[in-house]
């Protein structure tokens, strides 16, 4: 067995997949508490597909030497980077091309089975408008970045698929 091939079906490539979500999770806490930058609606539900790779990293580590299980969690991994990869990309172009009609809502949708908002406000209440954009790092803003994020979630999960779907012997 190749080395990438053990390396994925090990826990600790889970573990960091789980725990580079956790950290983009404790960022957005940061900015949001730390800064004092209020999120907007996309922001929550930006962290709602980070919270989906979480999910993931979590799934994956359970038994990452079978293969249903690591095919679970690349499944949830690769929907939550997509997803959040899209509502980053319509955020941007929210701040970037501001428009009287194409604006967010103040109130997050959450399915009735899971309101998020309700169980958990202080992480996922919005209190922003999506307009706004109040931080840029190397004149790169939030949104941008999460873009960025997204896509390497995605190149890590391609670059995990293959070795990942071949069984141990």
């Amino acid at each position: 067995m190749s080395q990438l091939q053990q390396f994925c079906h090990s826990r600790l490539s889970w573990g960091l997949l789980l725990l580079s979500a956790i950290g983009l999770e404790l960022a957005a806490l940061f900015f949001q508490y730390g800064m004092d930058l209020a999120p907007c609606v996309m922001c929550i539900y930006i962290r709602v597909a980070v919270l989906g790779i979480i999910l993931a990293g979590l799934v994956g580590m359970l038994q990452p030497k079978m293969w249903f299980i690591r095919l679970v969690g690349l499944a949830i991994w690769v929907v939550s980077a997509v997803w959040g990869f899209k509502l980053a990309y319509e955020l941007n172009e929210m701040q970037v091309n501001p428009s009287p009609f194409a604006t967010c809502s103040f109130y997050p949708e959450f399915p009735s089975f899971m309101p998020l908002d309700t169980w958990l406000p202080a992480v996922f209440s919005p209190t922003g408008m999506c307009s706004d954009s109040p931080w840029s790092w190397l004149s790169v803003s939030m949104a941008q970045w999460m873009m960025v994020g997204f896509v390497l979630y995605v190149v890590m999960w391609l670059l995990m698929l293959i070795p990942t779907l071949k069984s141990t012997k």
